[in-house]
Protein backbone atom coordinates (compact mmCIF):
# COMPACT_ATOMS: atom_id res chain seq x y z
CA UNK A 1 0.00 0.00 0.00
CA UNK A 2 1.25 3.34 -0.99
CA UNK A 3 2.42 6.03 2.04
CA UNK A 4 -0.16 8.03 0.55
CA UNK A 5 -3.08 6.00 1.42
CA UNK A 6 -1.96 5.38 4.92
CA UNK A 7 -2.20 9.25 5.33
CA UNK A 8 -5.35 9.64 3.50
CA UNK A 9 -6.59 7.49 6.19
CA UNK A 10 -4.82 8.84 9.26
CA UNK A 11 -6.37 12.54 8.31
CA UNK A 12 -9.74 11.55 8.31
CA UNK A 13 -9.20 9.43 11.74
CA UNK A 14 -7.30 13.31 13.09
CA UNK A 15 -9.88 15.47 11.42
CA UNK A 16 -12.59 12.90 12.64
CA UNK A 17 -14.55 14.36 9.28
CA UNK A 18 -14.06 13.20 5.43
CA UNK A 19 -14.35 16.94 4.40
CA UNK A 20 -12.37 18.75 6.75
CA UNK A 21 -9.64 16.45 6.14
CA UNK A 22 -10.19 16.13 2.24
CA UNK A 23 -10.05 20.08 2.51
CA UNK A 24 -6.82 19.43 4.42
CA UNK A 25 -5.84 16.96 1.79
CA UNK A 26 -6.77 19.46 -0.91
CA UNK A 27 -8.94 16.19 -2.60
CA UNK A 28 -11.97 16.10 -3.56
CA UNK A 29 -14.42 14.39 -0.53
CA UNK A 30 -16.06 12.01 -2.89
CA UNK A 31 -12.63 10.80 -3.92
CA UNK A 32 -11.62 10.28 -0.31
CA UNK A 33 -14.75 8.70 0.92
CA UNK A 34 -14.59 6.67 -2.52
CA UNK A 35 -10.76 5.32 -1.27
CA UNK A 36 -11.91 4.73 2.42
CA UNK A 37 -14.76 2.55 1.25
CA UNK A 38 -12.07 0.97 -1.24
CA UNK A 39 -9.98 0.01 1.36
CA UNK A 40 -12.42 -0.55 3.96
CA UNK A 41 -13.77 -3.46 1.24
CA UNK A 42 -10.17 -4.96 1.02
CA UNK A 43 -9.57 -5.18 4.66
CA UNK A 44 -13.24 -7.08 5.08
CA UNK A 45 -14.34 -4.55 8.15
CA UNK A 46 -15.68 -1.03 8.54
CA UNK A 47 -12.66 1.06 9.69
CA UNK A 48 -15.15 3.98 10.44
CA UNK A 49 -18.61 4.30 12.03
CA UNK A 50 -20.52 6.53 10.60
CA UNK A 51 -23.31 6.66 12.72
CA UNK A 52 -21.91 9.19 15.23
CA UNK A 53 -20.80 12.62 14.47
CA UNK A 54 -17.90 13.33 14.81
CA UNK A 55 -16.66 10.55 13.12
CA UNK A 56 -15.52 7.55 15.07
CA UNK A 57 -12.73 4.61 14.47
CA UNK A 58 -14.51 0.88 14.49
CA UNK A 59 -12.12 -1.16 17.22
CA UNK A 60 -10.59 -2.45 13.51
CA UNK A 61 -9.67 1.09 12.39
CA UNK A 62 -8.05 1.36 15.84
CA UNK A 63 -5.82 -1.27 15.06
CA UNK A 64 -5.59 0.13 11.50
CA UNK A 65 -4.68 3.41 13.07
CA UNK A 66 -1.77 1.98 15.29
CA UNK A 67 -0.17 -0.43 12.37
CA UNK A 68 -0.58 2.85 10.06
CA UNK A 69 1.28 4.89 12.46
CA UNK A 70 4.06 2.49 13.31
CA UNK A 71 4.92 2.13 9.49
CA UNK A 72 4.99 5.55 8.91
CA UNK A 73 7.60 6.39 11.91
CA UNK A 74 9.80 3.29 10.34
CA UNK A 75 9.12 5.52 7.06
CA UNK A 76 10.00 9.09 9.12
CA UNK A 77 12.94 7.25 10.68
CA UNK A 78 14.66 6.19 7.32
CA UNK A 79 13.79 9.98 6.02
CA UNK A 80 15.55 11.42 8.55
CA UNK A 81 18.90 8.93 8.19
CA UNK A 82 19.06 10.00 4.14
CA UNK A 83 18.47 13.45 5.54
CA UNK A 84 21.69 13.58 7.73
CA UNK A 85 23.86 12.78 4.65
CA UNK A 86 22.70 16.29 3.44
CA UNK A 87 24.31 17.59 7.07
CA UNK A 88 21.22 19.01 7.85
CA UNK A 89 20.75 20.91 5.15
CA UNK A 90 17.20 19.95 5.18
CA UNK A 91 14.90 17.43 7.12
CA UNK A 92 12.41 18.06 9.99
CA UNK A 93 12.30 17.87 13.68
CA UNK A 94 9.04 17.24 15.58
CA UNK A 95 9.02 18.29 19.28
CA UNK A 96 6.56 17.43 21.91
CA UNK A 97 6.55 20.22 24.99
CA UNK A 98 4.24 21.26 27.41
CA UNK A 99 2.96 25.34 26.82
CA UNK A 100 4.77 26.41 29.68
CA UNK A 101 8.04 24.78 28.69
CA UNK A 102 7.54 25.86 25.05
CA UNK A 103 7.05 29.41 26.34
CA UNK A 104 9.67 29.57 29.05
CA UNK A 105 12.02 27.27 27.68
CA UNK A 106 11.93 26.90 24.08
CA UNK A 107 11.12 30.34 22.83
CA UNK A 108 15.06 31.38 23.70
CA UNK A 109 16.33 28.13 21.48
CA UNK A 110 14.08 27.89 18.54
CA UNK A 111 15.20 31.35 17.33
CA UNK A 112 19.26 30.21 17.40
CA UNK A 113 18.42 26.31 16.33
CA UNK A 114 16.80 28.06 13.09
CA UNK A 115 19.41 30.71 12.69
CA UNK A 116 21.77 27.85 12.16
CA UNK A 117 20.24 25.26 10.58
CA UNK A 118 17.45 27.39 8.01
CA UNK A 119 17.03 23.80 6.12
CA UNK A 120 15.51 21.96 9.38
CA UNK A 121 11.05 22.15 9.43
CA UNK A 122 10.76 22.10 13.07
CA UNK A 123 6.90 21.38 14.37
CA UNK A 124 6.06 21.51 17.87
CA UNK A 125 3.37 19.53 19.84
CA UNK A 126 2.43 20.79 22.93
CA UNK A 127 0.17 18.76 25.50
CA UNK A 128 -0.02 17.42 29.09
CA UNK A 129 3.31 15.57 30.49
CA UNK A 130 1.07 12.40 29.94
CA UNK A 131 0.37 12.52 26.59
CA UNK A 132 3.56 13.79 25.87
CA UNK A 133 5.50 10.92 26.71
CA UNK A 134 2.52 9.07 24.76
CA UNK A 135 3.80 10.82 21.41
CA UNK A 136 7.00 10.21 21.77
CA UNK A 137 6.49 6.47 22.53
CA UNK A 138 4.32 5.79 19.56
CA UNK A 139 7.27 8.32 17.29
CA UNK A 140 4.38 10.97 16.52
CA UNK A 141 7.62 13.17 18.07
CA UNK A 142 11.17 12.71 17.77
CA UNK A 143 11.57 13.71 21.34
CA UNK A 144 9.20 15.37 24.19
CA UNK A 145 10.59 17.09 27.16
CA UNK A 146 8.85 15.42 30.24
CA UNK A 147 10.24 14.68 34.25
CA UNK A 148 11.96 12.28 35.49
CA UNK A 149 10.97 9.25 36.64
CA UNK A 150 10.43 7.30 33.29
CA UNK A 151 9.88 4.35 32.68
CA UNK A 152 13.48 3.12 31.39
CA UNK A 153 11.96 -0.21 29.81
CA UNK A 154 10.34 1.52 27.43
CA UNK A 155 12.39 5.15 26.92
CA UNK A 156 16.02 6.72 26.98
CA UNK A 157 16.83 9.85 28.00
CA UNK A 158 18.96 12.69 28.40
CA UNK A 159 18.80 15.13 31.76
CA UNK A 160 18.00 18.97 30.91
CA UNK A 161 18.30 20.54 34.41
CA UNK A 162 16.76 20.51 37.97
CA UNK A 163 14.22 22.77 39.32
CA UNK A 164 12.57 23.26 42.21
CA UNK A 165 9.22 23.45 43.53
CA UNK A 166 7.89 27.12 45.28
CA UNK A 167 4.86 26.98 47.26
CA UNK A 168 2.77 30.13 46.39
CA UNK A 169 0.72 31.96 48.46
CA UNK A 170 -1.90 34.90 48.47
CA UNK A 171 -0.24 38.04 49.59
CA UNK A 172 -2.89 38.64 52.57
CA UNK A 173 -1.82 35.01 53.58
CA UNK A 174 -1.29 35.08 57.28
CA UNK A 175 1.72 33.74 56.39
CA UNK A 176 3.09 36.43 54.02
CA UNK A 177 2.45 38.65 56.71
CA UNK A 178 4.68 37.37 59.37
CA UNK A 179 7.03 36.63 57.41
CA UNK A 180 6.97 40.02 55.74
CA UNK A 181 7.50 38.71 52.55
CA UNK A 182 7.06 40.77 49.46
CA UNK A 183 4.96 39.39 45.81
CA UNK A 184 6.58 38.39 43.29
CA UNK A 185 10.23 38.02 45.31
CA UNK A 186 11.22 34.98 44.45
CA UNK A 187 15.20 35.30 45.86
CA UNK A 188 15.99 33.14 49.02
CA UNK A 189 12.16 31.55 49.37
CA UNK A 190 12.13 31.10 53.47
CA UNK A 191 11.72 27.72 54.09
CA UNK A 192 8.36 26.51 55.59
CA UNK A 193 6.65 23.13 56.48
CA UNK A 194 3.74 21.78 54.36
CA UNK A 195 1.95 21.83 57.85
CA UNK A 196 1.78 24.82 58.20
CA UNK A 197 -1.10 25.31 55.21
CA UNK A 198 -2.64 22.79 55.89
CA UNK A 199 -5.99 25.02 56.15
CA UNK A 200 -5.51 26.72 53.18
CA UNK A 201 -7.08 25.56 49.77
CA UNK A 202 -5.00 24.64 46.64
CA UNK A 203 -5.33 25.49 42.82
CA UNK A 204 -4.35 21.96 41.35
CA UNK A 205 -2.84 20.99 38.07
CA UNK A 206 -5.28 18.41 36.20
CA UNK A 207 -4.33 14.64 36.26
CA UNK A 208 -2.48 14.68 32.68
CA UNK A 209 0.98 16.87 34.74
CA UNK A 210 3.13 15.12 37.15
CA UNK A 211 2.55 18.10 39.49
CA UNK A 212 -0.79 16.40 39.91
CA UNK A 213 0.45 13.60 41.81
CA UNK A 214 3.37 15.56 43.47
CA UNK A 215 1.26 17.90 45.60
CA UNK A 216 -0.76 14.70 46.89
CA UNK A 217 2.40 12.54 47.53
CA UNK A 218 4.19 16.01 49.73
CA UNK A 219 1.20 16.52 51.32
CA UNK A 220 0.29 12.92 52.30
CA UNK A 221 3.99 12.60 53.44
CA UNK A 222 2.68 16.10 55.88
CA UNK A 223 0.07 13.70 56.76
CA UNK A 224 -3.43 15.94 55.35
CA UNK A 225 -5.63 15.63 52.37
CA UNK A 226 -4.89 18.87 50.77
CA UNK A 227 -8.38 20.82 49.80
CA UNK A 228 -8.68 21.76 46.54
CA UNK A 229 -10.05 25.02 45.36
CA UNK A 230 -10.12 24.55 41.78
CA UNK A 231 -8.29 22.46 38.86
CA UNK A 232 -6.31 24.38 35.70
CA UNK A 233 -4.43 22.92 33.19
CA UNK A 234 -2.56 26.09 33.20
CA UNK A 235 -0.01 27.25 35.36
CA UNK A 236 0.45 30.44 34.32
CA UNK A 237 -3.32 30.46 35.53
CA UNK A 238 -2.58 28.90 38.96
CA UNK A 239 -0.17 31.46 39.43
CA UNK A 240 -1.90 34.41 38.64
CA UNK A 241 -5.28 33.03 40.68
CA UNK A 242 -2.38 32.85 43.42
CA UNK A 243 -1.73 36.46 43.14
CA UNK A 244 -5.34 37.36 42.96
CA UNK A 245 -5.94 36.18 46.48
CA UNK A 246 -6.96 32.39 45.70
CA UNK A 247 -5.74 29.61 47.21
CA UNK A 248 -1.72 27.95 47.30
CA UNK A 249 -0.26 26.36 44.23
CA UNK A 250 2.89 24.29 43.86
CA UNK A 251 5.38 25.67 40.99
CA UNK A 252 8.00 24.97 39.41
CA UNK A 253 10.92 28.06 40.04
CA UNK A 254 12.03 28.15 36.58
CA UNK A 255 8.05 29.67 35.51
CA UNK A 256 8.17 31.68 38.74
CA UNK A 257 11.75 33.49 37.68
CA UNK A 258 10.55 33.89 34.15
CA UNK A 259 6.85 35.25 34.40
CA UNK A 260 5.82 39.00 34.61
CA UNK A 261 2.85 39.34 36.71
CA UNK A 262 0.40 42.22 37.44
CA UNK A 263 -0.11 40.79 41.18
CA UNK A 264 2.40 38.51 42.55
CA UNK A 265 1.65 35.46 45.00
CA UNK A 266 4.39 35.81 47.67
CA UNK A 267 6.48 33.02 47.28
CA UNK A 268 8.37 29.87 49.83
CA UNK A 269 10.49 26.87 49.94
CA UNK A 270 9.59 24.14 51.45
CA UNK A 271 11.02 21.92 53.98
CA UNK A 272 12.46 19.57 52.37
CA UNK A 273 12.64 21.27 49.50
CA UNK A 274 10.72 19.26 46.51
CA UNK A 275 13.68 19.07 43.17
CA UNK A 276 12.49 17.57 40.03
CA UNK A 277 14.61 16.29 36.80
CA UNK A 278 13.39 18.06 33.16
CA UNK A 279 14.37 15.59 30.73
CA UNK A 280 14.24 14.82 26.84
CA UNK A 281 12.27 11.28 26.33
CA UNK A 282 12.43 9.11 23.38
CA UNK A 283 11.34 5.73 22.24
CA UNK A 284 13.67 3.24 23.36
CA UNK A 285 16.27 2.34 20.66
CA UNK A 286 14.81 5.02 18.54
CA UNK A 287 17.66 6.49 15.75
CA UNK A 288 18.08 10.40 17.10
CA UNK A 289 18.36 12.20 13.90
CA UNK A 290 21.64 14.71 13.88
CA UNK A 291 18.97 17.52 13.68
CA UNK A 292 17.55 16.29 17.07
CA UNK A 293 21.04 15.67 18.65
CA UNK A 294 21.78 19.19 17.69
CA UNK A 295 18.57 20.49 19.22
CA UNK A 296 19.45 18.96 22.42
CA UNK A 297 23.15 19.97 22.21
CA UNK A 298 22.05 23.47 22.11
CA UNK A 299 19.43 23.25 24.72
CA UNK A 300 21.93 21.97 26.59
CA UNK A 301 24.43 24.63 25.82
CA UNK A 302 22.06 27.44 26.66
CA UNK A 303 20.94 25.99 29.56
CA UNK A 304 24.32 26.09 30.82
CA UNK A 305 25.40 29.22 30.63
CA UNK A 306 21.87 30.51 32.23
Amino acid sequence: MEYRHLKYFLKVAEEKSFSLAAKKLYISQPSLSQFILKLEEKIGFPLFDRSCTPLQLTYVGELYLETARKILDVSDQFINKIDDIANLRRGRLIIGSSPFRSTYLLSQIIPVFEQKFPGVELILKEDTTRQLEELALNGQTDFSISLSPINTKLFDYEELFQEELLLALPPHHPLCIKLQRQPGDYHNPPPIKLQDIHDTPFILMDQGQKLHRTLFELCNNAHFKPRILLETQSMNAAQALVGAGMGAALLPDTLVRASNLNKNPCYFSLAPAPVRTVIVAYSKGRYLSKAAVAFIKLMKESLGNN
